[in-house]
């Protein structure tokens, strides 16, 4: 049983190693990256091409992600209620303002883009679905570590380690637990130049039943288009779509 679950372990490591950024492997790579024993990578490997879950490059011996993840993904969208909701409401926010919005949420202990509608604009900020980032870092990421229960925010930050990012990222662990408290009370949050240079971000909760937070949706603007005199209706245009969607998951 225990090796069972050892190659079940092993199986989701491999891939879950794959992103955007990097799309391929070879077993060295794999066996550097997992400190796993290529003989027992090799197994994995060769179960999980058989299942098309990854496909092999003979050529030059790398693997790549199969379509039957990608079967499974789009079996996952299309029985999502939290991207079939928010969608609607993401993309008539996009043609009102012309900036990209996405929607975000907390997996594996980071910000996860989980859906992304790109602006109108031929300066926009860029954004992908399964782009990450730390949850100290940015509009998106902070709100979600904002509503998760206190503890969970404290253990997390007695965990983590602050990374200067940008020239604003929040560093200091008091000044941040600060601002956490100042987005619950205020029920949104801004950041400008917390993770990526010339991009601010304003994001707000989307909440289920039972008040919990399940998303962020959050628009994307580059600073140079930003007028601070607009801010408010962005808040306001957010939040009115973030309550429509949750009103939608609630009932």
């Amino acid at each position: 049983m225990k090796s069972g679950m050892q190659t079940i372990d092993r199986a989701m490591m491999i891939l879950k190693s794959f992103t955007n950024e990097k799309t391929e492997y070879s077993l060295a790579e794999l066996h550097k990256k997992l400190n796993v024993s290529k003989s027992s990578l090799q197994r994995v490997l060769n179960a999980l091409v058989e299942h098309n879950m990854l496909e092999k490059n003979e050529e030059n011996k790398t693997y790549k992600l199969g379509m039957e993840v990608y079967f499974l993904g789009q079996m996952v969208e299309k029985n999502s209620h939290l991207l079939t909701f928010a969608r609607p409401y993401m993309k008539a926010l996009v043609e009102k303002y012309g900036e990209s919005i996405t929607l975000n949420v907390i997996l594996d202990g980071q910000r996860t883009c989980i859906e992304c509608i790109p602006g109108k604009h031929e300066l926009t900020t860029l954004s992908f679905v399964g782009q990450t980032s730390p949850l100290y870092a940015g509009a998106s990421a902070k709100l979600l570590l904002a509503y998760l229960p206190q503890k969970e925010i404290n253990n997390y930050l007695e965990t983590v380690n602050l990374i200067q990012i940008d020239k604003n990222t929040i560093i200091d662990k008091e000044k941040l637990l600060s601002e956490l408290k100042k987005i619950r009370e205020q029920g949104y949050t801004i950041s400008i130049e917390e993770r990526v240079s010339g991009a601010c971000a304003i994001s707000v909760p989307i909440k289920n039943r039972v008040n919990e937070v399940l998303a962020g949706l959050t628009f994307n603007i580059p600073i140079a288009r930003l007028d601070e005199d607009h801010i408010a209706d962005y808040v306001n245009e957010l939040k009115k779509a973030a309550n429509a969607i949750s009103e939608k998951i609630k009932y």
